[in-house]
């Protein structure tokens, strides 16, 4: 893959799936985003995937749909306890509060969490590397 995303995309993808915010078809998904104001579609053929969000049509990077996709897919490792402490996280609104640092918004959330979160770090970037290792192209269409 040419350009990773950043980590925090993983944690939004949890979300996704633990708010069952993914309606994964054949070869189409249909994600909503966190404050419900918006629908991303999502396709693939092989291993090209492409996406209408920001991240993977501007930046070229695989966002959070298409990161959700390939979970759902057992293309990317997938931990449901882990995805379940994601629920209900308003990623837009808190995006926009730390102004798009990522790290910060990440760090509020995991402040939250009554949980080990030494080891859903590590559990996120176990994902992140097979996300890296995988033989994926972004394109703008297929």
């Amino acid at each position: 893959m040419k350009k990773m995303p950043p980590i925090a995309k993983i944690y939004e993808a949890y979300s996704a799936i633990a708010d069952e915010r993914v309606l994964l078809e054949e070869n189409k998904a249909t994600i909503t985003s966190s404050n419900g104001q918006k629908k991303y579609n999502v396709s693939w053929k092989e291993n090209i995937y492409v996406s209408n969000d920001n991240a993977s049509f501007w930046q070229g990077y695989p966002g959070y749909p298409i990161i959700a996709v390939l979970m759902l897919q057992h293309k990317l490792p997938f931990h449901k306890e882990t995805a379940l402490l994601f629920q209900n996280i308003n990623w837009h609104e808190l995006n926009e509060k730390y102004k798009r640092n990522y790290d910060k918004t990440i760090e509020e959330v995991l402040s939250h969490l009554n949980t080990d979160v030494e080891k859903i770090k590590k559990e996120t970037e176990e994902i992140y590397e097979a996300l890296r290792n995988l033989p994926l192209e972004i394109k703008r269409k297929i």
